[in-house]
């Protein structure tokens, strides 16, 4: 769904190095289309890629949330519902690097990439089956925006309840904030 501008495939917090070691090199597929955040021309790889994805019609996606409630790199109050690209550049707020830096991938702000290549809202949103897994204590308060703010690009995760095969799952850590959750009571 994402690679930020400027990391090799090798770099160990490249999203291609790690669905590589922990998806394809365990499971057998028959393709494994990855977006080249080492592209000479980031543009053209975003354009490429976007072209790639309408034809493979892909019909899962598993998704997370960020802490600040991105969709892949859709950062709040710039992501737009509509957009008409798939694919596209986008910039990284300081809140989502320092996400990157708290989840031990990077050693400091600035080591994280301040851009990436990001499918669009409109382009995950198309795809007919979401899967979000969202664990963690730091991802409380977001399940909680997600799941009770109205729907805006101010948390992009809202937009998850507009579809209509999405499925969340959460762990106790990350439904912490949530009142009322059964599996959470007389614990």
């Amino acid at each position: 769904m994402d690679e930020y501008i400027g990391i090799s495939a090798n770099h160990p917090a490249s999203f291609r190095h790690y669905l590589r070691e922990r998806l394809t090199q365990k499971v057998r597929m028959k393709e494994f289309l990855e977006i080249s955040g080492d592209g000479p021309d980031p543009e053209e790889v975003a354009r490429a890629y976007a072209e790639t994805l309408r034809a493979a019609d892909p019909q899962l996606c598993l998704l997370g949330i960020g802490e600040n409630g991105h969709l892949a790199f859709n950062e709040p109050d710039v992501t737009d519902f509509r957009d008409p690209l798939d694919a596209k550049i986008v910039q990284l707020d300081r809140m989502c690097r320092e996400q990157q830096v708290a989840e031990g991938w990077f050693a400091n702000i600035d080591a994280v990439p301040e851009s990436a290549i990001t499918l669009t809202v409109p382009a995950l949103m198309r795809v007919p089956r979401l899967i979000a897994s969202v664990p963690g204590p730091r991802k409380a308060r977001i399940v909680r925006r997600t799941l009770e703010e109205p729907i805006s690009a101010a948390c992009p995760a809202t937009i998850l309840r507009t579809h209509l095969n999405a499925t969340i799952y959460l762990d106790r850590e990350s439904a912490g904030e949530l009142d009322g959750v059964p599996f959470l009571s007389g614990t």
